[in-house]
């Protein structure tokens, strides 16, 4: 899972939380909504839940104040300890892995989610895991997933072109860097793993993708 992104996470950990409430401007538009992100992931998944990417535990708490069963898995030791220190998560057990690589949960769930994580894979990782995801999930079940994605290749070329000449460099090389995914690439990988889909955009760069499990994957 983009594995080769983890000394980011790992420097990271300590001002996750900070930069996610604007404390970067070069990123406030990236994470705004944040909070209302998470209020509609949380709002749209059932009862157990397999989340991706956990991170220091913001959807995690979401999801567990709503009285939902969690099962977060994020790959990151640094992440996981400041998730595991948080009061409301006190009973929550962290599992270590990835959206390729992870523990199976101990009881079936129904949704899956993850909020700025799908893009660490390629485009033949995100195909070859929702097929995975398919086979987890029952007819019905629900992914739920929060990330930065375009309209179109020319949206994105247009976005970067304008963080690059906005002097927001790091942002810029973020997009170059990582796999945002085109919506409409995107709704054809869902739907060859059996899914069907709706969109929401949530802010400039981030939308959140609702998917139901319609048939089993081929």
């Amino acid at each position: 899972m983009g594995l080769e992104f983890m000394p980011i996470f790992e420097g990271w950990a300590v001002d996750y939380d900070e930069e996610v409430n604007g404390a970067n401007p070069e990123y406030q538009e990236v994470f705004a909504n944040y909070w209302q992100i998470l209020d509609e992931i949380t709002a749209h998944s059932g009862q157990s839940v397999l989340e991706f990417g956990s991170g220091t535990g913001n959807l995690t708490e979401k999801l567990v104040a709503a009285g939902k069963t969690v099962y977060p898995v994020e790959p990151s030791p640094e992440m996981r300890d400041m998730a595991a220190k948080k009061d409301a998560l006190q009973a929550t057990s962290f599992f270590a892995g990835d959206m390729e690589n992870f523990p199976l949960p101990p009881e079936p769930v129904d949704t899956i989610v993850s909020n700025l994580v799908f893009h660490h894979l390629t485009a033949e990782e995100k195909q070859k895991v929702l097929k995975e995801y398919n086979q987890i999930l029952p007819i019905g079940g629900k992914i739920i997933f929060g990330d930065t994605m375009f309209l179109s290749q020319t949206v994105y070329d247009t976005y970067l072109r304008t963080e690059k000449e906005a002097g927001r460099q790091n942002l810029a090389a973020d997009l170059e860097r990582e796999y945002y995914p085109v919506i409409s690439e995107l709704d054809q990988y869902f739907q060859k793993s059996g899914f069907q889909t709706t969109y929401r955009q949530m802010n400039r760069f981030v939308w959140i993708v609702y998917a139901e499990k319609i048939m089993e994957a081929e």
